[in-house]
């Protein structure tokens, strides 16, 4: 399964692409304000192994592929997880290599995530949580729609220290009001021109 955007696509992950998703998931620079970073690639690659021949519908992983009519260049993760089933509630996650940051592949990957799931999933609504000193995780969630909800102070043990962790959401009511899938689609349109 694909999702499509203007400038990249969101492919379901598949065991071709165990290697690339072990890089991402182990590479500290890249998850820097997470409290902790996985570092056992075997680890990783069973737990990806076990979501991909589940039949669980509780978790979405995607690669993200640069939209392209001949290679497959993968440049990031984006993640959703039921968050409360009875709430109809989904969790977001996604990560951009460092090359391709400031292009705006990581608010057109979330944006996509939203739509994905206030369209096909049937989502009430879909959360968000960063690290309160990561500024940038923070700015995506409001480019897209949500809106910061609550900070949970010590949330986090990260580098030694107690740190603070913001909760973004956005209702699927917010979703449709906004036409975000729209707002999204021409965001990824101006960046690319």
């Amino acid at each position: 399964m694909d999702i499509s955007g203007a400038k990249i696509r969101l492919s379901r992950i598949a065991v071709d692409d165990l290697d690339f998703i072990c890089d991402i998931e182990c590479n500290t620079e890249l998850w820097h304000y997470e409290e902790v970073v996985q570092s056992d690639r075997e680890a990783v690659r069973q737990s990806y192994m076990d979501k991909i021949f589940s039949e669980d519908n509780e978790h979405h992983d995607f690669v993200v592929y640069l939209k392209t009519d001949d290679i497959r260049i993968p440049i990031g993760l984006a993640q959703i997880w039921r968050y409360n089933e009875y709430r109809k509630s989904w969790e977001i996650g996604f990560a951009i290599l460092p090359p391709y940051h400031g292009q705006d592949y990581g608010t057109e990957a979330a944006g996509l995530l939203l739509r994905f799931a206030f369209e096909e999933l049937k989502a009430h609504k879909v959360v968000g949580m960063c690290n309160a000193r990561n500024s940038h995780s923070a700015a995506l969630m409001e480019r897209i729609g949500m809106t910061r909800e609550a900070v949970f102070k010590e949330e986090l043990y990260w580098r030694g220290q107690w740190t603070d962790q913001c909760y973004y959401s956005i209702l699927e009511r917010e979703y449709i009001a906004d036409g975000r899938g729209e707002h999204i689609a021409e965001a990824g349109k101006r960046a690319g021109s």
